[in-house]
């Protein structure tokens, strides 16, 4: 069968007119570096055949490349290479050759010189990696050229990846230092990449916007993607899983449309009321990417990649258009994100391209989609950053125009004050005549002073003078006195992220739940200090000042607080004392009971209310105020 698959290939050849076959490389005294791909001939293997069947092969039947890169798409054939080799050295020539596609599947390699036929040598990424002879992202064949004399190389390749193969014959030191530039152009690009993975990070932990998110998942998978293309992912990070190591191109290049898809629409604001069926379209290749990216996991590679490659393909394009439209409806943030695209999409189509063998395999498309994807990654970066930097610019617009309108009103006040002086003035030159009037407006002044003018509850100085009042009625009485301590939970970290003056309105929101159940007109309700209130309840038992706590607790907590569209809700803890005091200066005692009440309620998990314990033996001040 073998015999009859060579007669045939043989008649072909005579049949079909055939390009010259390939000179022989040489290599001479000055030759640091020769590229192979000139110098190959190909044959598509026909049934089971040997190497010895190769080699008996009629030269008409093999097929001259006669380009720069050897690349002959996606296919299920299995390709025969070959290569010859002259040293026109009098000394051997001890030599690399390089085969500059890690995702080939099965290689297998022959060399022939005048000592015969060597061993054949088995390559390829369905290899363990350190099986192989020089442990490098590319497969690396150390070979001994004979002084004088031609060597003939047969290469067998079997991949259902694209069938590229880029051959270059190395002296070992030129190998070596080419070998430094390209480590290094290697490192910057991820060093590059991890840095803005982290800083996006950072500032999505920080800003908690869904952009951020979107994008660090992009910039993720993108150089995933290729590493896993050029090999270094298979080097360093899972050298002995050849499985995953097909599949993970599959789903981190799906992965790539599908983060790049989500960050497009949220960055760029391609919704549904302003771009409906851009929306869909983008929507569904975001689909279609994660539903790809997950049947990468189970589906083999021949039968993904050509998918992939086409969603890849469309993907970018829409996300470059989705660009475009933005940038024409002078959307600010589409600028940086256009011309990103431009550089990501570059280097993606020229790699799409070349799988397709309709741009040759060179040094420009092997490492465009790199240098696009790094400038790209920084590009956005920017554009992330400005667009921050406009929304931080918009709230500090916002909060001067608070400012001033808050500058306006104190003036109004201190001009009404002003006025409020000259009355007192004139009043106090007719003290007999307007004594009712005077009084009056003396009342009004002391209800100003007892307010406190951020949340129109009691201030503190007028709660220190009732609460001593009521201490003192409580102690003539024998009557039960308590007193309630609120403090809004986790304020300082909320105030740090939303700002004073959304802090503000959070104090006016609590004081209002406060004042609306503190209803009996011998209650009062105020503010203590900060975020700190307190309410004193006269002739109330425990039970009773924990019903009224718990009320005022339950308000609060299901309050809804809009802060820049974002709903919050705030909860308090509440700290309650209830004595029936045995001495008239026990305000100290009883506040601090309270107080540590809520320092309980705080180190028990917050939004809750607690009330000290009723054992006065427990305190032993409280012992001394209630002996």
């Amino acid at each position: 069968m073998n015999r009859l698959a060579l007669l045939l290939a043989f008649a072909l050849s005579l049949l079909v007119p055939n390009a010259a076959l390939a000179e022989s490389a040489v290599w001479g005294k000055h030759s640091k570096r020769l590229e192979l791909s000139q110098f190959v001939n190909y044959w598509v293997e026909s049934g089971d055949v040997s190497v010895e069947d190769v080699r008996s092969l009629p030269e008409t039947a093999w097929t001259h490349n006669g380009n720069d890169s050897v690349s002959l798409g996606y296919g299920s054939e299995a390709y025969w290479f070959r290569v010859q080799l002259s040293n026109s050295l009098a000394v051997e020539a001890i030599n690399f050759l390089e085969i500059g596609y890690p995702v080939l599947d099965q290689i297998t390699f022959y060399s022939a010189s005048s000592d015969g036929l060597s061993q054949p040598l088995v390559l390829g990424d369905k290899q363990p990696f350190y099986d192989r002879p020089v442990h490098h992202r590319n497969f690396i064949i150390p070979m001994v050229l004979a002084p004088d004399e031609t060597t003939t190389i047969l290469i067998r390749v079997a991949t259902t990846s694209s069938m590229q193969l880029p051959l270059t014959l190395w002296d070992q030191d030129a190998f070596y230092a080419a070998e430094q530039g390209r480590s290094l152009f290697e490192g910057i690009y991820y060093g590059i990449v991890l840095v803005m993975i982290l800083y996006n990070l950072f500032v999505f932990m920080a800003v908690g916007e869904r952009n951020f998110l979107y994008y660090v998942g992009y910039i993720a998978a993108m150089p995933l993607f290729l590493a896993c293309l050029h090999g270094v992912a298979f080097q360093f990070l899972w050298p002995e899983a050849t499985w995953w190591n097909d599949q993970s191109i599959i789903v981190f290049l799906n992965l790539v449309v599908f983060f790049g898809g989500a960050f497009s629409i949220s960055f760029i604001n391609v919704t549904r009321e302003n771009h409906p069926w851009l929306n869909r379209w983008t929507m569904a290749m975001v689909m279609i990417a994660g539903m790809l990216s997950a049947a990468g996991l189970f589906i083999p590679y021949q039968h993904m990649i050509l998918p992939s490659i086409l969603v890849a393909f469309v993907g970018c394009s829409t996300m470059l258009l989705l660009s475009v439209v933005r940038w024409v409806k002078k959307d600010p943030a589409a600028r940086y994100y256009t011309v990103a695209w431009v550089f990501m999409l570059f280097g993606g189509i020229v790699l799409a391209l070349s799988k397709f063998t309709m741009l040759p395999r060179n040094l420009l498309t092997e490492n465009a989609t790199q240098v696009g994807s790094a400038l790209g990654v920084i590009l956005l970066s920017i554009a992330l950053a400005d667009r921050l930097n406009r929304e931080k610019k918009k709230a500090f617009a916002a909060q001067q125009r608070l400012l001033r309108e808050e500058r306006k009103a104190r003036l109004a006040q201190e001009k009404s004050l002003n006025i409020q002086r000259e009355a007192n003035a004139l009043l106090e030159a007719r003290v007999q005549e307007r004594t009712r009037d005077l009084e009056a407006l003396n009342e009004q002044l002391l209800e100003l002073n007892a307010k406190d003018p951020l949340t129109n509850l009691k201030n503190r100085g007028h709660f220190d003078k009732t609460f001593q009042s009521a201490v003192v009625h409580a102690y003539r009485f024998e009557e039960m006195l308590s007193l309630l301590v609120l403090d809004i939970d986790h304020f300082k970290k909320f105030n740090d992220t939303y700002g004073h003056l959304v802090g503000d309105d959070c104090l006016q929101m609590v004081a209002k739940c406060v004042k609306d159940h503190v209803t009996r007109p011998q209650d009062l309700a105020a503010r203590y200090g900060g975020e700190e209130f307190v309410v004193l309840l006269p002739d109330t038992p425990e039970e009773g000042a924990l019903r009224v706590a718990e009320r005022i607790r339950r308000e609060i907590e299901k309050t809804a607080f809009r802060v820049s569209g974002e709903i919050l809700h705030l909860t308090v803890s509440i700290g309650v004392c209830s004595a029936s005091p045995a001495r008239a200066d026990a305000t100290k005692d009883l506040f601090a009971r309270a107080d540590s009440a809520l320092y309980a309620a705080k180190e028990q998990g917050r939004n809750r209310v607690v009330a000290c314990s009723s054992d006065s033996s427990d305190d032993p001040a409280m012992t001394a105020a209630l002996a």
